[in-house]
């Protein structure tokens, strides 16, 4: 719809059932890929636990460190029984206990490169008869609601843009697009950087105490609020640009105000659990987010100063005519 068509009450909210459909379907849609590919999703959410739970499995703790621990006996005496046989194989034997002795040693060659594999972290437990459908629909609804964010941004960008005349609307275009963007790099970052430092952080603290076992459900909760919000903080830019076209603060203030930028960006990498390495890859990318608003709002208000310059240029020569 244009800005200048007229619609009324029941027009908007034929409009809005619309994109309501079409937003439903484009869930509905990305539910049934991410569904398909389910056991992938799993895995990719479920890695990050599973390599952070690695040191201790190897240390023993825990029912599959219990496990590996066994596993690492027999791969031992499996070992000492190879060396066992291939001295009884260097004497002088008849044929056929030489021949068995081959087939043996054969045998425990495969069972020790079999019981030399790493060990395989922890995976999220399920408690109830339920809850691996649910902790699965949850997971593919997720994602599911990831996939197709692009889709219902641009219905909310199509249902809200006709309320704007068109030169406000070309300004809202690329903050429009840079949200979903931004939102899936601040997704990859949290996947990549803040959810292993998390992790590690709580699996590991004290673990020898105790036997750490990991609810599906609140697994899943935990490394979705942990992506959301590193998808919603990696909205800075978009923020700053918003405060910045309504006038509340300057470029030039943030500017001058970029020691307490730095200072925040510290404290939510230091809010966040992890080491102090961690800290500091958390508090860079924040920062040079900052340091990009600032500038994309400095280059934005400049650009606004031109044109109001032009404009005020334009509207002055008629009333020199006029005077003259």
């Amino acid at each position: 719809m244009s800005h200048d068509a007229q619609m009324t009450v029941v027009d908007h909210l034929e409009e809005l059932r619309t994109r309501l459909i079409v937003s439903l379907l484009a869930v509905g849609v990305a539910f049934g890929l991410c569904f398909w590919q389910n056991h992938q999703l799993l895995r990719l959410i479920n890695k990050p636990l599973a390599h952070n739970t690695q040191q201790q499995v190897r240390d023993g703790n825990g029912p599959l460190g219990a496990t590996y621990s066994v596993q690492e006996s027999a791969r031992d005496v499996a070992k000492q029984l190879d060396t066992v046989v291939g001295v009884l194989r260097r004497e002088s034997q008849p044929p056929a206990v030489s021949a068995s002795l081959t087939q043996v040693q054969k045998s425990l060659g495969k069972d020790v490169k079999r019981l030399s594999a790493a060990p395989k972290g922890d995976l999220p437990v399920t408690l109830g008869i339920g809850e691996p459908f649910t902790s699965t629909i949850t997971v593919t609804l997720i994602f599911a609601l990831i996939l197709s964010l692009p889709v219902l941004l641009l219905q909310a960008y199509g249902f809200f843009m006709p309320a704007f005349e068109p030169r406000q609307r070309r300004r809202m275009l690329p903050v429009a697009f840079s949200i979903p963007i931004l939102f899936a790099a601040g997704v990859t970052f949290g996947y990549f950087v803040v959810l292993p430092a998390a992790l590690h952080f709580f699996q590991n603290f004290n673990s020898s105490e105790f036997n750490v076992l990991v609810q599906a459900s609140q697994y899943y909760k935990f490394a979705a609020t942990t992506l959301l919000a590193m998808g919603l903080l990696f909205q800075v830019p978009v923020a700053i640009f918003a405060v910045t076209r309504a006038g509340l603060i300057t470029p030039k203030q943030l500017r001058h105000n970029r020691r307490y930028a730095v200072l925040a960006c510290g404290l939510v990498a230091a809010v966040l659990p992890g080491d102090a390495i961690t800290m500091l890859l958390e508090t860079l990318p924040l920062y040079l987010l900052f340091e990009l608003s600032v500038l994309i709002a400095g280059v934005s208000e400049s650009r606004a100063r031109r044109r109001a310059a032009r404009t005020d240029g334009g509207d002055s020569q008629p009333r020199l005519d006029e005077t003259r």
